[in-house]
């Protein structure tokens, strides 16, 4: 059975993380994906945008997938956006031990708390400064509290102890005052904590769980606690495993900040933090979960139930019908075989009344007649004189003769009932022909349902890797490349990214390339502490030049220097202004001497489609499927398509269905000044 709630310990573990990383960071946006989740997208200096999964009375924690988000936003979700989009996260606290976290929002208007609840069905609420509730995802009256707008916001009552404050004196006077009870039931109950984890501390003490609280001696309850406390200083001290635990199939069963013992012989999955196993966990089995509701099974499967008992009757009536012709048309047959001495029966009856006798008397002669063996009066088994009807057995038949008709006449009665009944069932056997082929088609829809449903762990997981939010990493902001001896080289794409790239991003043992040229962007090897190579400083010196406005003006050649980052200076010479994105070069220049101006554009196919560029010599170190482009004084509007049509001819018809608007805009971004001339092909 998979995970059913966020426990104590899930919300701890979460809320310590989500302080190091979510905290001073601000809403720059909030979005409701359904009715009772919602989703802030963070924004925190020098991280990538963050998002926070907020679902009532079920999860929390950071997500790296994209979600579909409504059209509409709901009212609750724009009243939240009113208060808290530009907010500051100043503050996120689990409230004692319980399954409450409160975020502290700084606003223009004081601070505001945004309280989500993770017990039973959950909410979400938020209070002002006065702790006045302003708007819920649920408003409702309660028992022992009201959620309802205005009115004062209180906690729910704690459902236990809270197990960071309690001591060996509070446990044991709460185990001596519950007699005859299981240890693990008041456990659960005294601290709050779930039976999971009551389960596992007292494992680790060596305690029956199911030993009554009177007859633990103190020697148990001091392991009972101390139990307790191991197991929470792996969640103060920051010791987890934070893991999902796997069916035998391999799906997803539990998400867990620590290992537990009860999952021992269980397989595994271990993850960084806990924030990226529950992210992995729950966009899982939610979108199995999802998918899985949405391909119907129980509706075809009760029209199989009902077919069947349909098919069933009409089996019955095709069965009782075929009966009762057989036997009419048998009752006929033995009326022509039997109609002398029948016929005999039949006049002895009729004289008998037209001579004035009563039918009592008619009966007790026929009777006499019988039991001494008269022949036609052996068919005799009774006489309903009211009306005018005599019974007969011939053989194992027992039928009925109307003395109104002649005997031939109740013969062809006896066959025209046996051709009604042989119509209705031929007419109820082709309603069964078309109930079983009915069953037969919704049978097979089932099935496939069924096949589709075992399928769907597979397509959810392709579906959730295309989801996946790819982290850019801090050079893909800028023109970059990777050498033929795998040096990172980035550049500046205009005079913003030129002060970045130089002041943010060159250390000291990085070295810095400008083409010799007005209106060229600077180039920076990182070099890791390692010595650049001389493969490195000529394909640096041909991206720089390539990059330079040579390239808009068609030159086929231009000088290019290299520098250390501590030649450069924004102080000129005496009088002279240094333009934002320029820097002024101190010191020895070393040149590299006419650099030819032109770049390569390639494809790997390896376990995903890849499009790089760079100088010809670092992508053809990667891949032999690359194309070299040269300066061209016209631009070509299919230039892009082209160069990727050429490319993907390299790759198998699968392959090729996985190129998307991505790959041509990746080929525009190597194209320098968008315009070139392609002189070299597969």
């Amino acid at each position: 059975m998979s995970k059913k709630e966020f426990t104590s310990f899930d919300t701890f573990t979460t809320v310590g993380e989500l302080k190091n990383i979510v905290v001073r960071s601000r809403i720059s946006n909030i979005y409701q994906l359904d009715a009772k989740t919602l989703l802030l997208k963070l924004h925190k200096v020098n991280t990538p945008p963050l998002l926070l999964v907020l679902e009532a009375g079920k999860r929390l924690h950071l997500t790296n997938y994209s979600s579909e988000k409504p059209r509409n936003p709901p009212v609750f979700c724009m009243a939240l956006r009113k208060y808290l989009r530009s907010a500051w996260i100043d503050k996120i606290e689990q409230h004692e031990f319980e399954r409450i976290v409160t975020f502290s929002c700084r606003t223009k208007k004081g601070i505001l708390k945004l309280v989500l609840e993770l017990f039973g069905v959950g909410n979400i609420i938020l209070v002002n400064e006065k702790n006045e509730i302003l708007q819920a995802m649920t408003f409702k009256r309660m028992r022992d509290r009201n959620i309802i707008r205005r009115e004062s916001f209180q906690f729910p009552p704690s459902r236990g102890k809270n197990p960071l404050k309690i001591n060996t004196n509070g446990l044991s006077e709460a185990i001596d005052a519950c007699g005859e009870e299981d240890v693990v039931k008041l456990l659960a109950r005294f601290l709050g904590i779930g039976g999971i984890y009551t389960e596992e501390l007292l494992f680790k003490a060596g305690v029956n769980k199911n030993k009554s609280c009177n007859a633990l001696v103190s020697s148990e309850v001091s392991a009972i606690f101390n139990s307790l406390q191991d197991l929470l200083s792996y969640l103060k001290n920051g010791e987890i495993e934070p893991n999902i635990v796997l069916t035998g199939d391999g799906g997803f069963l539990d998400v867990l900040p620590i290992r537990l013992t009860r999952y021992s012989d269980f397989h595994f999955n271990l993850y960084e933090t806990f924030n990226k196993a529950l992210d992995e966990f729950y966009i899982r089995t939610k979108s199995v979960e999802t998918t899985i509701t949405a391909i119907d099974t129980e509706k075809p499967n009760r029209e199989v139930k009902k077919l069947k008992r349909m098919i069933a009757e009409q089996e019955k009536t095709c069965r009782e019908g075929e009966e009762r012709a057989k036997n009419y048309r048998s009752i006929g047959d033995s009326i022509y075989v039997n109609s002398s001495p029948l016929q005999t029966l039949f006049d002895k009856i009729l004289s008998s009344r037209q001579e004035g006798k009563d039918w009592s008397v008619i009966t007790s002669e026929i009777i006499t007649a019988k039991d001494s063996g008269e022949v036609p009066c052996v068919f005799y088994e009774s006489l309903d004189a009211k009306n005018s009807i005599i019974i007969v057995s011939v053989g194992s038949l027992k039928f009925s003769l109307s003395l109104r008709k002649t005997l031939f006449e109740n013969a062809a009665g006896f066959y025209e009932r046996g051709k009604r009944a042989k119509q209705k069932s031929v007419g109820a056997m082709r309603a069964l022909d078309i109930s079983r082929k009915k069953l037969t088609e919704i049978e097979a829809k089932v099935e496939e349902a069924e096949i589709r449903k075992s399928l769907v762990p597979t397509q959810v997981t392709q579906e959730i890797v295309k989801r996946e939010i790819k982290r850019k990493e801090w050079y893909e902001k800028f023109r970059w490349f990777v050498s033929s001896d795998d040096f990172l080289v980035v550049a500046g794409k205009d005079a913003v990214s030129n002060e970045v790239v130089v002041k943010k991003y060159t250390d000291s043992n990085d070295i810095v390339f400008h083409a010799d040229v007005v209106g060229a962007p600077f180039v920076v090897v990182k070099t890791g502490q390692k010595e650049p190579s001389p493969k490195v400083i000529s394909e640096a010196g041909e991206f720089a030049a390539s990059l330079s406005r040579g390239w808009r003006e068609g030159f086929g050649s231009v000088d290019v220097y290299w520098v250390s980052p501590e030649q450069l200076s924004k102080a000129g010479p005496s009088g002279e202004y240094v333009p934002h994105g320029a820097f002024a070069i101190k010191g020895k220049r070393n040149w590299l001497r006419n650099v030819p101006l032109r770049m390569s554009i390639g494809i790997i196919s390896a376990d995903k489609i890849e499009i790089i560029g760079g100088p010809p010599e670092s992508v053809k170190a990667k891949t032999k499927a690359y194309v070299t482009v040269l300066p061209n004084d016209k631009k070509d509007g299919a230039l892009f398509k082209k160069i990727l049509r050429i490319l993907s001819s390299s790759l198998t018809e699968d392959q090729r269905k996985q190129i998307g608007k991505e790959s041509l805009e990746k080929i525009r971004e190597f194209v320098p000044y968008r315009k070139g001339r392609i002189v070299k092909k597969l």
